[in-house]
């Protein structure tokens, strides 16, 4: 039986770098993906930090969105425009309102999101805000809450300083890696050359250690925030 599955990211290519693969596979299943992208992802480069002078910028990363969903057959990617690695100065009672908003209106039974222990302040912020939003209150539809890992972000935590990032869940992605691969060419500005681990050779290695990890070729691994079995 088909579902509505729910990706919230911090930024623009978060979502493919966390579950790509798995969106793809859900999306060849006949579920309905949906993706939420919370930050604008471009002003913290310039020294104003703002929107002026950036609209090209902006556009270009919308857009990159846009393809990059298509490549993994989401229904949807909505874009919202928090500031871009500045979500600890926004209020999270207004991010977790954000995120409520689109669960309510999906309703979906399986949500994707960030890990808490990543460096990133605005994933550690979206991590908070889909963890209150997807809170399970009777007649809640969410079922299933998977943190994701993104490269350059989850491994770059400190020891010590925030939880590690301990997948116990692992997704067989063997046979959508490439889509993933595909999404993540479409965000080419934002990608980076091996060996910095936000490369497609360095996505490609760690999707065959995560499959090796789990006995199958390739995979995306997550720890379980929660899952409600009834």
């Amino acid at each position: 039986m088909s579902e509505n599955v729910l990706v919230v990211a911090a930024h623009p290519d978060d979502e493919v770098l966390g579950c790509g693969a798995t969106i793809a596979r859900h999306a060849d299943q006949g579920d309905r993906v949906h993706i939420l992208i919370m930050a604008e992802g471009v002003t913290s480069r310039s020294p104003g930090r703002d929107r002026r002078g950036n609209t090209k910028a902006l556009t270009r990363l919308a857009d990159c969105a846009r393809r990059a969903a298509k490549v993994l057959g989401a229904e949807s990617v909505t874009l919202e425009q928090f500031p871009d690695n500045r979500l600890d100065s926004v209020d999270l009672l207004d991010l977790i309102k954000t995120v409520e908003r689109y669960v309510t209106k999906l309703q979906p039974r399986t949500v994707y999101t960030h890990h808490g222990g990543d460096l990133n302040v605005d994933h550690q912020k979206v991590h908070e805000a889909v963890a209150t939003a997807c809170r399970p209150l009777p007649g809640a539809s969410v079922r299933r809450l998977f943190l994701f890992e993104v490269p350059s972000s989850t491994e770059w935590q400190l020891p010590g300083s925030q939880e590690p990032f301990v997948p116990g869940t692992f997704v067989d992605v063997s046979a959508t890696l490439s889509r993933k691969v595909k999404a993540l060419q479409c965000y080419a500005p934002e990608m980076r050359e091996f060996p910095h681990p936000r490369s497609t050779r360095a996505v490609e290695h760690l999707a065959h250690w995560r499959g090796a990890s789990a006995g199958v070729d390739a995979a995306e691994a997550f720890v379980v925030g929660r899952e409600i079995i009834s």
